[in-house]
């Protein structure tokens, strides 16, 4: 066999690690449903289990309906989130940034661990940008590296949400718990108003960050095919979505302002003595909920993009990913609702203390947290139906309990990494499969899951239990 058909042969038969997520993406298409349905199923399981504690099918119905809009700020909050992040991701100015940015890479092995990096350290401003920001990386690295894996690329680009986010400024369960108008009724009774002092920034949460950051970048360094090796976007026929370089000129007077900075001016300087009084007076920390962060992605977008007409274009192609938000987080809230009426979040938090101990009760509430998250593919809305037994075990058991937000947000992102709903947003952007994700981070999940757990474990030891505030 001479040299050139022994690299074939490689490149034809790969490792163990990427025919097993090969496989698991395989079967994920295959035998998943949309997240929607996922949804659906729990909303039945949850209402057989209040119909086993006596709950009657009227006073079910009843708590359903009651709490079918009660996440609403939340749910319009995390729908920002995405929107926001877009509009950033694909301003001139930033994708100016990112072709500066693209330059570095020479290699690609270097350039898939270079994309893992970035794309993590952007997650943790926010997932939604980040997932723009590393698919428009990736194409334009793609167009100066030769030889680069599609697959390994994709999976690297995919890393913030399955590694970091949930440790970051755009935290859902972080920024909900210290968002006291965000938080329902009757959790907030259980837990009280959790600040970021207590959850997003310690220096438990700073130790994962970077673990986890460096453990992700070697995984992606040490498992890229060579160039003689890899299969290429070319050779599998993709071709990424180019997204439109110019606004074009006004037609009529009545568009004129369109393209016009000058209403962006007078909104963005609005914004920003608004944001200067917010923090000035609430101080760094204590402004920073779900409404301010927001609020800050929306105005830096209105003067990125400069005129309105780009402004506006961008928003209109961000808003159909935010569907599966607003359709689902609805079903979150009645969730909840049913949860509380029918008492079987008490049951819950019973179950969490007889089988835990203060020390391992981080331990356990992430693994359950891991494997919720295969079925209800939602870090906010998940939180909002875990949160109320959690929190009552954590209080019981004298558990710190913004550690115990920490324990949900790092064991929450575990299960993205194989969930095509979170790609969904690169998907469309590159022009990838879900199955061409799923083999290179379906490896990374293998070594980030027990990594987690154990930090979880270990660094829940440092914290003491503070009330309720």
């Amino acid at each position: 066999m001479n040299q050139q058909t022994k690299r074939n042969s490689e490149s034809d038969d790969p490792g163990v690690m990427q025919r097993l997520g090969a496989s698991l993406a395989d079967w994920s298409e295959k035998w998943f449903p949309d997240a929607y349905v996922f949804a659906g199923i729990a909303v039945a399981i949850v209402c057989v289990a209040a119909l086993a504690m006596g709950r009657t099918p009227t006073e079910i119905s009843v708590d359903f309906g009651k709490s079918f809009w009660n996440l609403i700020p939340f749910t319009m909050q995390m729908a920002f989130v995405v929107i926001g992040g877009y509009i950033v991701a694909v301003s001139a100015p930033v994708r100016r940034a990112i072709d500066v940015l693209a330059r570095f890479p020479k290699s690609p092995k270097v350039a898939v661990a270079y994309v893992a990096c970035l794309a993590i350290v952007a997650s943790l401003l926010s997932w939604g940008f980040s997932m723009i920001f590393a698919g428009i990386l990736m194409r334009e690295i793609s167009k100066r590296v030769s030889g680069v894996d599609y697959r390994a690329m994709g999976a690297a680009g995919y890393l913030g949400l399955g590694s970091v986010w949930a440790l970051g400024l755009s935290s859902s369960a972080a920024l909900l718990m210290a968002t006291k108008g965000s938080i329902p009724p009757a959790l907030l009774k259980v837990s009280g108003v959790i600040p970021l002092q207590q959850t997003l920034f310690t220096w438990q949460n700073l130790v994962m960050i970077v673990v986890l950051l460096v453990l992700s970048v070697w995984i992606c360094y040490v498992s890229t095919p060579t160039a003689e090796c890899a299969k290429t976007a070319e050779m599998a026929g993709i071709k990424p979505q180019e997204p439109e370089q110019s606004v074009g000129t006004p037609q009529t007077p009545g568009e004129k302002l369109e393209f016009s900075p000058a209403l962006t001016l007078v909104i963005v300087a609005l914004g920003v003595v608004y944001l200067w009084d917010v923090f000035s007076t609430k101080g760094g920390l204590a402004a920073l909920d779900l409404n301010t962060y927001n609020f800050i992605f929306i105005i830096a977008g209105m003067l990125l993009h400069w005129r309105p007409r780009s402004f506006l274009r961008a928003a209109a192609r961000a808003v159909p990913m935010t569907g599966g938000v607003l359709l689902q987080f609805p079903l979150y809230a009645g969730i909840f609702g049913v949860l509380i009426g029918s008492g079987l979040n008490e049951v819950l938090a019973k179950v969490f203390v007889s089988i835990s101990t203060q020390d391992t009760l981080p331990l356990i509430g992430g693994i359950y947290s891991a494997i919720l998250g295969l079925f209800l593919p939602s870090g906010g809305g998940k939180w909002v139906v875990e949160a109320p037994y959690l929190l009552e075990a954590a209080n019981q058991l004298h558990v710190n309990l913004g550690w115990m937000v920490q324990v949900y947000n790092a064991a929450e992102a575990l299960p993205n990494f194989i969930n095509p709903f979170w790609m969904l947003p690169l998907m469309g952007l590159t022009g990838v499969k879900a199955r061409d994700l799923a083999g290179y981070s379906t490896l990374q999940l293998i070594f980030h899951a027990p990594v987690v757990l154990i930090m979880l474990w270990l660094l829940g030891k440092t914290l003491p239990y503070v009330p309720p505030m």
